[in-house]
């Protein structure tokens, strides 16, 4: 069985127009767990198998955008070491904040991919021509998502959509054979 058995033809039929991806980033980069110091200080812990995949893409020209409705220093160094360009912070209101990077970027719903996991990111779930969720997301956004990842949000889960959208695109198997060198 080749890694891309793991989806299925529809699925990827589905992703092959993708353009852009917007990602949440508790419960999607991360595992969602909120760690401080007793200094009050958060730190986050991300998984080295996203950061590849999210810089992988954008080698491939798919936009990966990071609307986020909390902010953090350790977040704001993880932007800016895979040089997201499009990272919006703070935010309350997810879908507002998507439609003003789609019609900056002059792309539309039907080329967005989407990855969340609670409330908060369930209009632009909805909105998108994909949704994809973690399996720990809230029930009511595994309902809206097409695909809910095997791995989970903070370990991979995000690797494995990066990895649906290079083999929908056709790149998975050109950047796999140059990584072989």
């Amino acid at each position: 069985m080749t890694y891309h058995t793991r989806f299925t033809q529809d699925l990827l039929e589905r992703a092959k127009d993708t353009r852009i991806l917007f990602l949440d980033v508790d419960g999607v980069l991360t595992d969602g767990s909120i760690y401080l110091t007793e200094h009050g200080e958060a730190i986050k812990k991300f998984h080295t198998l996203d950061g590849l995949g999210i810089k992988q893409l954008q080698q491939v020209g798919i936009a990966v955008v990071i609307i986020s409705g909390r902010e953090s220093t350790p977040l704001k160094k993880r932007i800016a070491e895979l040089s997201i360009q499009h990272f919006y912070l703070n935010v309350e209101n997810k879908l507002t904040r998507a439609q003003a990077v789609l019609d900056g970027l002059q792309l539309d719903w039907s080329q967005a991919a989407c990855m969340g996991d609670d409330w908060p990111d369930a209009p632009v779930l909805k909105k998108c021509n994909l949704a994809i969720s973690p399996p720990l997301a809230h029930y009511e956004i595994t309902k809206i998502a097409h695909y809910t990842t095997q791995n989970l949000a903070g370990h991979g889960a995000v690797r494995e959509m990066c990895d649906m959208l290079l083999v929908a695109s056709g790149h998975y198997d050109r950047l796999w054979k140059d990584a072989l060198w």
